[in-house]
């Protein structure tokens, strides 16, 4: 049995992840890349960061940990002043569920046709 209690999100800056560990060990990581600041987005002077991938190891699958992840994730991307663009898909569909964090997201927007 896991105990969640000892679940803490950091920032690994020199991977661009964040990464979630149980007890010390390494279970989750969710990728970043700092972008351009989009023209026309409120708050243009705040960094742009997109969320890209999201990955729990397999053995901690299906236990709510990619949700403490994420959130913890967005919680730290708030604190420094982050704008957060949800390129991965759960962390889309974590926000569907999670509308409090609409403060710190930027829309993607549709890929331009030449």
């Amino acid at each position: 049995m896991i105990n969640l209690s000892t679940a803490e999100v950091s920032d690994n800056a020199d991977q661009n992840r964040f990464e979630l560990r149980l007890n010390g060990d390494l279970v989750g990581i969710l990728g970043y890349f700092d972008s351009e600041h989009p023209a026309g987005i409120p708050g243009r002077g705040r960094p742009v960061v997109d969320f890209l991938h999201t990955v729990i190891v397999e053995d901690f699958g299906h236990r709510g940990l990619a949700g403490i992840l994420v959130g913890g994730s967005l919680d730290i991307a708030r604190r420094r002043g982050w704008r957060v663009r949800p390129v991965c898909t759960y962390v889309q569909r974590y926000l569907t569920s999670n509308p409090g964090y609409r403060d710190v997201i930027v829309p993607i927007e549709p890929a331009r046709r030449p």
